[in-house]
């Protein structure tokens, strides 16, 4: 079990007093702690399981968290505070902060006096976040922001992210790409090789993630890209109910030396299997499952420099078509082959070894 202190009506000066004390006599330590990473969460979140995914993160990258949770602006000033070390608590020193009145107005006053001396500061909103996070107090402090276009209540929140992009931001709609990125990019470097000249990607409508993946495909082939929004839910399950990878199918276009397709085809079957048809050759199987938010904010945590690769996945969002099923339908009397031709089209080894997508 770990240790939890609560410190009601409290302030900075009497947690950070607290954390000495803890350290100097009950044998806590803060010299392992690789960052500080700050978690702001509303009241109306599901603060535990916050926690909770901060803690299993931090086995791989002990940090100091701090949980600032606004409460009614309007309130009261007080602040209110909960230490937990140890045993759950995993390799982080959490300190959970509920912030009532004008003390919420102020989150940058509360943080810093608590951030870990020469070690990087990495901002979490896991919910809705502003509109541009670095031009926020805590953004401003912080080298890494990250945020989660699908847990946003605004349903253009990517596209938001794209007019707000700051090197440094990032969202973990783009780190459950990771994977099918991966697949993806392994059957294009499979023979037979050959030019792309389209793109089609399916996924449901709500989920960010499909448009972030289509982004991606139109900046890094420079072909024309079909965004198709499918009638699944947000989170598509498979006959298990068992949540499956945001991108359900995508379907690049593309023809051998002597003119023979060879199309690329990824389709996710269920929540742990996609299956890879190249035309030409038979079909494969390969493991696909939809990656859960302590291991996206692992992965974030482990590159703290500007993500280039997001970047341009963002700024291809405005190349792309997005069209319902039926649209799409009604659309392939060839709209998909509008300006692209072979001898435009970029090689497979550009779009599979780019050297800065390797590294994410």
């Amino acid at each position: 079990m770990p240790m939890i202190i609560d410190l009601p009506d409290t302030d900075t000066r009497d947690i950070a007093r607290k954390l000495v004390t803890l350290r100097e006599t009950g044998g806590i330590v803060t010299t392992g702690r690789v960052l500080t990473l700050i978690v702001l969460a509303h009241r109306d979140d599901d603060i535990e399981n916050i926690v909770a995914t901060v803690n299993a993160v931090s086995r791989e990258h002990p940090a100091r968290v701090l949980v600032l949770v606004s409460g009614e602006p309007r309130g009261e000033n007080r602040l209110d505070a909960e230490l937990r070390l140890g045993g759950e608590a995993g390799a982080a020193e959490v300190v959970v902060m509920h912030m009532e009145g004008e003390v919420g107005a102020h989150p940058e006053a509360i943080v810093t006096p608590l951030l870990l001396p020469d070690t990087p500061v990495v901002a979490w909103w896991p919910s809705t976040p502003p509109q541009v996070p670095a031009a926020t107090p805590i953004g401003q402090i912080a080298q890494r922001r990250i945020t989660d276009s699908l847990a946003d209540p605004d349903a253009n929140a990517v596209y938001t992210r794209r007019t707000g992009y700051t090197p440094g931001d990032s969202d973990l709609a783009w780190s459950r790409l990771t994977a099918w990125r991966g697949v993806l990019a392994s059957a294009l470097d499979s023979p037979p090789h050959g030019p792309i000249t389209a793109a089609r990607i399916e996924g449901p409508g709500e989920d960010p993630s499909v448009d972030v993946a289509a982004g991606w495909l139109a900046d890094r082939l420079a072909v024309p890209v079909l965004r198709v929004v499918t009638d699944e839910p947000e989170v598509p399950v498979d006959a298990d109910g068992v949540a499956k990878p945001p991108v359900t199918k995508v379907t690049l276009t593309r023809s051998g030396e002597d003119g023979t397709p060879t199309d690329v085809i990824v389709e996710v079957e269920n929540a742990t299997t996609a299956c890879v048809t190249i035309m030409g050759s038979p079909p494969f199987k390969v493991a696909l499952s939809r990656r859960t938010t302590v291991d996206c904010l692992a992965e974030e945590l482990r590159h703290l420099d500007p993500d280039t690769a997001y970047a341009r996945a963002l700024r291809g969002l405005g190349r792309i078509r997005r069209l319902t099923a039926e649209q799409a339908r009604e659309a392939e009397d060839g709209s998909l082959d509008d300006g692209s031709s072979a001898s435009g089209s970029p090689s497979i080894s550009a779009f599979v070894h780019d050297p800065e997508e390797s590294s994410r």
